[in-house]
């Protein structure tokens, strides 16, 4: 590793990132991936940039905090953005892309690129950065001897929560006589979704069977710390009979569009593919077994005979106490020339992973052309977002989504939900121009 050069360690969608945002800049850039030869528990494809829970990017509306979060790494150049939304599948206003031709985008374009060399290999140890910067993005199941390595780095235990896979279901095997097309609040427009409507007494049945549902055991040394914005259905299913109908389940905004009824209770299900032959259950993240998935969520009208192509299954996200441990530039206290990035750094989604690799990749690369790195502004998605991984309470920190309520809150007279986050985001890309100015002043 020499002098000069970037090490990036991990080949998800944060060390994709992180490894473009350098080479583009001319710095030459080592990623190392320990895929074909070792995988995680979660993990299948030898691809680059792999998703392993939903398709989904979330929103992509210009006045939602994600969807200005995706608008500003456009605008920053990312790879991981040009491979979404060359590989975009229908998804209402959500940006969803198809899985294997998004890994395969990515993975073409960093085996290309002149100043990235890919080594296949696993890193047991992080490299002394003296002999150049390194980016750690090795994902949120970081463990084994580079976890271990990390955690005396921190000084500190890393922090632990769960996170669970929704199942994806058959196109084929779908009842679509039961089943209609709709999104939510879209009257003039077949719709994206494919809905699962449920009267009264078929929720109550389902609920009835989801309690009672036999769960995957967690592992003596396991904590169930799960991410609120990921619940597994069973889990919300315990806060109360009417949690999913207020949650993934409701129905408002889905009326039939052949009787006008409005049903009690819907699941909905997203394309996983641009051809349309697989879905997804929309939010039925879960950690029930698997012949258990299967006997319950055939219980769902329309999916009596449905054909699994996955069932749903949990594992564990690691990270680290970021305001503790991170500076602005995602760099570790007291280790120059180490970042972190991705879930690991402290966020949740794979956006702002993304995000955190984005930040990594151009600090890293600036401070080895002996540039200044200042932070992006709070009030831009990016800058929010590192303002929440240094500014929290250590006691109280948890990972999580790009939203308005990391920002600055807005001065002046009362606004209207919706106008604030249009005002929010017009003046982050404001604030975004002048510090891409700054950056190139400097």
């Amino acid at each position: 590793m020499e002098q000069g050069r970037l090490t990036v360690i991990g080949g998800g969608l944060a060390g994709c990132e992180a490894a473009w945002q350098a080479a583009e800049r001319g710095v030459a850039v080592d990623l190392y991936e320990m895929k074909p030869h070792r995988f995680s528990p979660a993990h299948e494809s030898a691809a680059l940039g792999e998703l392993v829970c939903s398709n989904s990017l979330r929103s992509n509306a210009g006045d939602s905090a994600a969807g200005l979060l995706k608008e500003e790494m456009r605008r920053l150049g990312s790879l991981v953005m040009r491979a979404a939304d060359a590989t975009a599948v229908p998804a209402g206003t959500a940006l969803a892309v198809d899985r294997a031709q998004f890994a395969a985008h990515l993975t073409a374009a960093i085996e290309g690129h002149p100043a990235i060399t890919v080594h296949r290999q696993e890193v047991t140890r992080i490299p002394e950065s003296t002999a150049g910067p390194v980016i750690l993005a090795a994902g949120p199941l970081l463990s084994g001897p580079l976890a271990e390595h990390l955690q005396t780095l921190t000084g500190q235990g890393n922090l632990a929560f769960y996170d669970a896979i929704a199942p994806i279901v058959d196109a084929d095997s779908l009842d679509l006589e039961i089943i209609y097309r709709k999104s939510r609040w879209d009257d003039e427009h077949p719709g994206d979704y494919l809905n699962c409507p449920m009267d009264r007494e078929q929720y109550q049945r389902f609920i009835e069977l989801l309690g009672s549902a036999q769960t995957v055991p967690l592992h003596a040394f396991e904590d169930p710390k799960y991410f609120e914005g990921c619940l597994p259905v069973e889990v919300m299913c315990e806060r109360g009979p009417d949690t999913l109908r207020f949650g993934p389940m409701k129905p408002i905004g889905l009326m039939h569009p052949r009787t006008g009824v409005i049903p009690h209770a819907v699941v909905q299900l997203r394309a996983e593919d641009r051809e349309g032959t697989c879905y997804n259950l929309v939010g039925f993240q879960t950690k029930l077994t698997y012949p258990e998935q299967q006997r319950v969520f055939r219980t769902i009208p329309g999916l009596e005979q449905a054909v699994f192509l996955r069932l749903g299954s949990i594992h564990r996200n690691t990270f680290v106490c970021a305001p503790q441990v991170l500076e602005p530039t995602l760099q570790m206290k007291g280790v120059p020339g180490l970042y972190l990035a991705g879930q690991l750094s402290g966020v949740e989604g794979y956006i702002e992973s993304t995000a955190m690799g984005l930040l990594a990749g151009i600090n890293a690369a600036r401070r080895i052309l002996g540039q200044a790195t200042p932070a992006p502004p709070p009030e831009t998605a990016h800058g929010a977002l590192i303002r929440h991984l240094t500014e929290s309470d250590t006691a109280h920190f948890q990972p999580s989504n790009v939203n308005f309520g990391l920002f600055p809150p807005l001065i002046g007279k009362k606004i209207g939900k919706k106008e604030r986050g249009r005002i929010r985001a017009e003046q982050a890309l404001v604030y975004l121009g002048q510090w891409r100015q700054q950056l190139a002043d400097s």
